[in-house]
C-alpha cells in the first residue's frame, strides 16, 4: 500500500518527466522547423527548376496542363498525377485479388489509372458543346467594340466588352481567361491555344488565328473579323445539326454500360446462386465480365474520339 508521500513523490515524478519531454519535443520541432525554412529556398529553387524542364520537355505534362487550366479546374497537375497513379496502384489489386491474372490486373490497372483523363475530357468537351451557340453572339460583341476602338488595340476592345459585362456566360469565362492570360504576359500563343482547347472547333481556331495576327504584328484585322462572323453565320444551321449529333454521341457512350449493368442485376435477381458460381467463381466468367469492361471502356474512348473529331 502506498503511502501519501510516496503518491505525492511518484506525481512530482511524473509531471518532471512530462514537462521535460514536452519542453524536450518542442526544441526539437522548432529546430526541425528552423532548419527547414532555411533550407527551403535551395529546395523551391531546384523544384521549380525541375517543374520548368518537365514543362519544356515533356510533351505529356505539358498537354495534361494545358487540359485542366482549359477547364478552369482547380485540381493541379501534381494532384492529378497522383491521384491517376493511385487509381492504377488500386486497379492493380482490385485485379490481383478478383480476376487473379496477369490479364485481369493490367486491365483493372489501365481502367480506372485513365479514368481521370477521360473526365477531364468529358468536362472539356460539356464546357465546349455550352459555349458552342454562344461563340458567334461574343464575337459580334467583340466585333463591335474592336471597331469601336479603332481597330488599333484588341487588347482594350477585349477590356471593354469584359468590363461592361456585354459578353455573357458560358463565353464569359473563357474570354475572362484569354484577358487574364494575355495580361499576365503568359505569351500570345499560349493564351491563344488555351483560348483555342477551350472552346475546340474551328471557328474558335479562326479566330485565335486572327487575333495572333492582330497581336504580335499590329494589323488591324477589322475586315477579317467582319468575314469571319459573315461565315459563320452562313453556317449556324448545320452547326446547329453538328451540334446534336455530338449529343447523341455523348448519349451512345453510356449505354454499354448501363446494359452491362441491367443484364448482370436481371440474372443476380432471378438466381443469385448460379449468377454468382458463373460469373465471379469460375474462371471463365470472370474473363467474360473483364472483356465486357475492356470493350465498354473502348466504346467509350472512340465516343470520345469521335467528339472531338466533330468538334
Amino acid at each position: 500500500m502506498l503511502t501519501a508521500a510516496q503518491i505525492v513523490f511518484l506525481l512530482l515524478l511524473f509531471l518532471l518527466l512530462y514537462f521535460s519531454l514536452h519542453t524536450g519535443l518542442i526544441h526539437l520541432l522548432r529546430r526541425r522547423k528552423t532548419r527547414f525554412r532555411l533550407q527551403y529556398v535551395r529546395e523551391e529553387r531546384l523544384s521549380r527548376r525541375l517543374v520548368s524542364r518537365l514543362e519544356n520537355n515533356h510533351a505529356l505534362y505539358r498537354h495534361i496542363a494545358e487540359l485542366l487550366e482549359s477547364v478552369r479546374s482547380s485540381v493541379t497537375i501534381g494532384m492529378f498525377l497522383t491521384g491517376s497513379l493511385v487509381l492504377v496502384l488500386a486497379g492493380f489489386l482490385t485485379g490481383v485479388l478478383i480476376f487473379r491474372t496477369l490479364k485481369g490486373a493490367l486491365v483493372m490497372s489501365l481502367l480506372p489509372g485513365s479514368l481521370p483523363y477521360l473526365i477531364l475530357r468529358m468536362r472539356l468537351i460539356g464546357l465546349q458543346l455550352r459555349a458552342r451557340l454562344e461563340f458567334l453572339p461574343a464575337v459580334e460583341v467583340f466585333y463591335q467594340y474592336y471597331v469601336l476602338s479603332g481597330e488599333k488595340n484588341v487588347r482594350i476592345a477585349l477590356q471593354g466588352c469584359l468590363e461592361e459585362n456585354r459578353m455573357l456566360y458560358p463565353m464569359r469565362p473563357v474570354f475572362e481567361q484569354l484577358h487574364r492570360n494575355l495580361a499576365a504576359s503568359r505569351g500570345v500563343d499560349y493564351s491563344l491555344r488555351i483560348f483555342s482547347l477551350a472552346l475546340g472547333h474551328l471557328w474558335a481556331q479562326y479566330f485565335a488565328n486572327i487575333l495572333r495576327v492582330a497581336l504580335l504584328e499590329g494589323n488591324a484585322v477589322g475586315e477579317n473579323l467582319r468575314d469571319l462572323i459573315t461565315d459563320m453565320r452562313k453556317a449556324q444551321r448545320a452547326d446547329q445539326a453538328e451540334r446534336n449529333r455530338l449529343l447523341e454521341i455523348r448519349l451512345a457512350n453510356f449505354t454499354p454500360a448501363l446494359f452491362l449493368a441491367v443484364f448482370l442485376v436481371i440474372n443476380f435477381r432471378i438466381n443469385y446462386e448460379s449468377s454468382y458460381l458463373y460469373y465471379l467463381a469460375d474462371p471463365a466468367g470472370r474473363n467474360l465480365l473483364l472483356d465486357s469492361l475492356v470493350l465498354i471502356f473502348a466504346s467509350f474512348v472512340m465516343g470520345i474520339y469521335l467528339s472531338m473529331r466533330r468538334m
